[in-house]
């Protein structure tokens, strides 16, 4: 089973930056594929992006293109989203998740997930 705490989240004014922090326990950290979802009051989970196994690739869903980065460190069983030039469009409760080997887009092919960080962007 593996565990994981969201961290990191908070008010900002649009155009400002926050770092959420996912760190996991109770699997080898090096073997799970991360990735980041959130949601928005009344709108589905949604993809913001993943991260491989060892960290040298990402994807990103592409309203967050060039905005957003995804990073890992394994030594330290944690996962990173570096939000910068942030919009009111980006308030959601973001989530951490994991699966095995490889990333994947889809949230239902993730086994393990947060319990989710508040990210509100006022304007």
């Amino acid at each position: 089973q593996v565990q994981l705490v969201e961290s990191g989240g908070g008010l900002v004014q649009a155009g400002g930056s926050l770092r959420l922090s996912c760190a996991a326990s109770g699997h080898i950290f090096g073997s799970l594929a991360m990735g980041w979802f959130r949601q928005a009051p009344g709108k589905e989970r949604e993809f913001v992006g993943y991260i491989n196994l060892n960290g040298d690739t990402t994807s990103y869903v592409d309203s967050v293109k060039g905005r957003f980065t995804i990073s890992r460190d394994n030594a330290k069983n944690t996962v990173y989203l570096q939000m910068s030039s942030l919009k009111p469009e980006d308030t959601a409760v973001y989530y951490c998740a994991a699966r095995i080997n490889f990333p994947r887009i889809l949230a239902r092919e993730y086994n393990f997930w947060g319990q989710g960080t508040q990210v509100t962007v006022s304007s």
